[in-house]
């Protein structure tokens, strides 16, 4: 990055852009088109291009992200202390399906080598996964899953891992509530991620209130004939005879499961069968700058090659709502989208709690002064591409496909959580402020927004789109990149560092219903 005053404006009528200079500027520093700098402005922080008056709009992405609570010179550092945010769009009078795009031209020829599976869907990794009714068996879950690594695992070279999908649900909750279909049904969706390879091992303690046949009652999820039955280990049954029986049941159970897993081998399939889910977290200025607008131009290569891509995070969409409606291909697909927004509205009056709440102290470390302008540079990351279907939380695909709306809280790992019941098996997260986020049923690809980042972790992120912001590559050469990355880590030729140093987070649930 050049020592050289350098600031980026989004838009020709923007009156701000953000400052590009590592460590930022100082009083004094004059850019080339002589506007001085007045105060010391943070790196990733707007600096005003004009005089903007009292009241006046302050605007970014030529979107009104703030009004001046005082008069702001040229040249001064504009922060969130100066900006009254602009009230939500109003969900009456939306544009429905207006914005119509000629089709764009397919890409054809990418592939990758995944793992089939018997009801059509394709893994990126081969996993043994053993599914939890309750929070009680957790430890017991996880002390089996070590067991199984160490003493089976070797003998079945063609399974990438065992994993216990750890969840605090299942009891002490008002189950019958409307809204917990949604906690109900995502763990039920988690159970036939693709990279599962269909085999549903099940763990009850007995007493629960989601007891195995409510979370996967019989037809609910398609089991081979060498499965048959549903396969569930309930600890409170009396032939198990203390601590170390319970384990060694599980870990017997699993052998059947890991034989049939390692028989699977994988093989070419066309690059439409990625299933991708686009998310920021720790984001900054920079992420509706670099990082964003590269998933982006990907996500439209994946369109394009008649893949999946889910991008979600009903907070950080919200305040650009007419453009999703716009973009929908049809007045249905926007009504759903409305149907979603207005659903979170509620929960948040529910709360006594707005959109404003998103907005993290490491958000506006990084120059995002408000939801607004941090919902700008999220949305870029869906690309260009018409807005083919919608899901609610929690939902799978089942047969959806394109860009698709999956509507969950922005909070990072629940909105992962959620992707992946949804049916993901290739996972795309943008920071700018840097965060070690992994998930250990997907692979993570995670994706910087400045050099200075990349360089100081580079041990955790795997692409630098920081590169845009220095000049060394366009937003279209990292995209093209981070494609041909997925491509290379679906196919299992390359691991991501998360992958690698086995950073996984929790599986976090979105349970809006009451706990008793």
């Amino acid at each position: 990055m050049t020592t050289k005053p350098h600031r980026i404006q989004m838009h020709p009528a923007d009156n701000v852009a953000i400052v590009a200079n590592d460590g930022g500027l100082g009083p004094g520093a004059r850019f080339d088109d002589g506007l001085v700098v007045r105060d010391r402005v943070p790196q990733g922080h707007k600096v005003a291009l004009v005089d903007i008056p009292e009241s006046g709009v302050v605007r970014r992405y030529d979107v009104p992200i703030g009004y001046a609570v005082k008069a702001i010179p040229a040249g001064s550092w504009v922060h969130e202390r100066l900006l009254r945010m602009p009230a939500a769009r109003e969900l009456d009078d939306l544009p429905v399906a207006t914005r119509k795009l000629a089709p764009a031209e397919p890409i054809e020829g990418y592939t990758f080598e995944g793992y089939r599976n018997a009801d059509g869907s394709v893994g990126t990794r081969n996993l043994l996964a053993i599914t939890q009714t309750v929070q009680c068996v957790a430890g017991v879950a996880r002390i089996a899953a070590e067991r199984i690594r160490a003493e089976l695992l070797p003998n079945y070279p063609n399974v990438d891992g065992v994993l216990a999908l750890e969840h605090g649900y299942g009891c002490g909750v008002a189950i019958d509530a409307p809204d917990a279909v949604i906690p109900i049904r995502t763990l039920r969706n988690i159970a036939t991620n693709p990279n599962f390879g269909g085999e549903v091992m099940v763990l009850s303690l007995g007493c629960e209130k989601l007891q195995p046949e409510r979370l996967l009652p019989p037809g609910s999820i398609p089991l081979s004939a060498e499965a048959g039955a549903l396969d569930v280990v309930r600890f409170q049954d009396e032939q198990h005879q203390g601590f170390m029986d319970i384990v060694n049941a599980v870990v017997q159970q699993a052998i059947p499961h890991l034989e049939r897993l390692n028989k699977r081998r994988r093989e070419t399939v066309p690059a439409s069968e990625l299933v991708v889910g686009v998310q920021c977290g720790g984001s900054d200025a920079f992420s509706g700058v670099t990082a964003n607008p590269a998933v982006g131009y990907c996500t439209d290569l994946l369109v394009r090659a008649g893949a999946t891509v889910m991008f979600s995070e009903t907070t950080e969409v919200r305040d650009a709502v007419e453009q999703l409606t716009s973009r929908a291909v049809d007045a249905d697909v926007a009504g759903q989208i409305t149907r979603e927004m207005a659903w979170y509205d509620e929960y948040l009056k529910q709360g006594s709690v707005d959109r404003s709440a998103n907005t993290t102290p490491g958000n506006k470390a990084g120059g995002l002064s408000n939801i607004v302008e941090k919902a700008m540079g999220s949305i870029i990351k869906s690309g260009s591409s018409p807005i083919s279907g919608v899901l609610r939380p929690g939902e799978k695909l089942d047969g959806k496909r394109g860009l698709i709306y999956a509507a969950t809280p922005a909070s990072d790992f629940i909105c992962g959580t959620l992707q992946m019941a949804a049916g993901m098996n290739l996972h795309v997260f943008t920071t700018g402020r840097g965060t070690p986020y992994g998930l250990a049923e997907v692979p993570v690809i995670k994706v910087g927004t400045r050099t200075e980042l990349a360089k100081r972790w580079h041990d955790l992120i795997d692409v630098n789109a920081g590169t845009i912001a220095d000049g060394e590559a366009t937003v279209a050469d990292v995209g093209w990149q981070l494609f041909r990355l997925m491509l290379e880590v679906a196919s299992g030729r390359q691991q991501t560092w998360a992958e690698r140093w086995k950073l996984h987070n929790a599986l976090v649930l979105f349970n809006p219903a009451p706990v008793t």
